[in-house]
């Protein structure tokens, strides 16, 4: 929109509003007069509401203390057509997440890892839940008392989930939690910059995965799982299939596309579909079930939270190479929350599924957002089997914490990454019969200087 003069805001006769009372006067009038908007594209008709706005605004001498003409019409266009204070924050790159605790009480999450709370709220309970209930009608999803409790989606990386009435006390409106899932696509140097990880631990999750072994990457909410899954797969050469499963939402995008507009590499993406119809539904076990039939070289499940656990590990003990997230608080862990999944449906003894989810996913890799707000890989780990059976845990990598710092009631964490132990000879013999040359293997190994230097864990 085009600068205007604003004069006109600080002579006589300019009537003063408080916002909510111009909004629903502005609403009221956008709505009797403008019903329809001349154009289709989203974007000209953004421009035209603005417009219709300001001329309102303008002919009727209206004003709010504290407000720039323009920051007023962008302000009033976000309340009638967009999502009030969060439409800045639900956008950008910068931010990892947003909670709602009440209607005045909004925290935004950068990722940096600083958690900010927000000095403009919500006009009223009544308005947050409206916000709320828009960003829900993007998936179809309804929140009232039949539903007071929902989970949907804004676009394929904005989860949302949602408390309200009664749950929710009504004097607070609404409470909800606004995850941005992997909100850039961060690049090798990115990670490295960051601290989350060393070059030795990305170029051996790269390669791993490249060549045939499954792998889980576990942690907690928000520890960085998935940004890191999505960048592994993103180094997969592009004639390797890579077939994607998600549930409800597609938050990777994987599809490379070149200068003339043509796809680059292999990937096939799939989303589960939720019905009150069981012959309708199609959950992740199914996709899992079909994906075998699809011919992939690697099958990504977006994460495993229920039954689908047990189908993931049988294919990956087909020969598929599979990749994916789980909850849960160190590698060693991983392999007991797998189980706990596997027997949502299916009753089999725990030392069973302990030999088959150790066989199934022989490299872990726990990742954790620490104190100060960073993201580390804590913590890689081979599990091998034995000919008799048995099984031990190798420790490859690990982030160790060598102080921590507090002032001016900021936390600093500082520490560094070693590599513990090579791959087992089982695994550098599965390794080299998968086609990884002598020298990649080479790269992966500790140098015998590196094992001179190596301290106690």
């Amino acid at each position: 929109m085009t600068a205007m003069n604003h004069n006109h805001f600080h002579v006589a006769g300019t009537k003063r509003r408080d916002f909510p009372s111009l909004l629903k006067e502005v609403q009221e009038y956008i709505s009797g007069k403008y019903t329809v908007m001349i154009s289709q594209d989203k974007h000209q008709q953004k421009e035209q509401l603005m417009l219709f706005i300001s001329k309102y605004l303008r002919d009727s001498s209206l004003m709010v203390d504290g407000m720039e003409f323009d920051e007023l019409v962008e302000r009033l266009y976000q309340e009638m057509a967009e999502y009030s204070i969060l439409t800045r924050f639900l956008f950008s790159t910068g931010v990892e997440e947003i909670n709602i605790n009440s209607w005045k009480d909004v925290k935004v999450t950068w990722s940096t890892g600083k958690t900010e709370t927000l000095t403009e709220h919500f006009a009223s309970p009544q308005h947050a839940l409206d916000v709320i209930r828009r960003l829900l009608h993007k998936s179809g999803m309804i929140l009232d008392f039949a539903r007071p409790v929902v989970r949907g989606h804004l676009a394929n990386n904005i989860r949302i989930t949602a408390f309200g009435p009664p749950i929710t006390d009504e004097e607070k409106g609404v409470a909800a939690s606004i995850r941005m899932i992997n909100p850039q696509k961060l690049a090798r140097e990115d990670f490295i910059q960051s601290g989350t990880a060393s070059p030795e631990i990305l170029e051996f999750l790269s390669m791993v995965m490249r060549y045939g072994v499954s792998m889980c990457i576990t942690g907690a909410t928000g520890s960085g799982k998935t940004t890191l899954m999505s960048w592994v797969l993103s180094t997969i050469p592009d004639d390797k299939r890579v077939f994607s499963i998600e549930n409800g939402v597609r938050e990777f995008d994987l599809s490379r596309i070149g200068q003339d507009d043509r796809v680059l590499n292999n990937v096939v993406h799939t989303v589960t579909r939720s019905s009150e119809d069981p012959k309708q539904n199609v959950d992740q076990e199914m996709l899992l079930e079909y994906a075998l039939t699809a011919n992939p070289d690697i099958i990504c499940v977006g994460e495993m939270k229920s039954a689908e656990a047990f189908a993931a590990q049988e294919a990956a003990r087909t020969g598929h190479a599979v990749v994916t997230t789980i909850h849960a608080n160190s590698c060693e862990a991983t392999y007991g929350r797998m189980m706990t999944l596997c027997k949502v449906k299916y009753d089999i003894s725990d030392n069973t599924l302990y030999n088959l989810v150790t066989e199934a996913f022989p490299i872990v890799a726990f990742v954790k957002r620490l104190e100060d707000g960073t993201r580390r890989v804590m913590e890689i780990i081979e599990c091998e089997v034995l000919p008799d059976g048995k099984r031990i845990n190798h420790p490859l990598f690990r982030f160790n914490v060598q102080g921590v710092d507090r002032k001016n009631g900021n936390t600093s964490i500082h520490g560094g990454f070693q590599k513990m132990s090579d791959l087992s000879e089982t695994m550098q013999k599965r390794l080299r019969e998968n086609g990884m040359p002598k020298e990649v293997l080479a790269k992966l190994q500790l140098r015998q200087d590196e094992v001179r230097k190596k301290v106690p864990s």
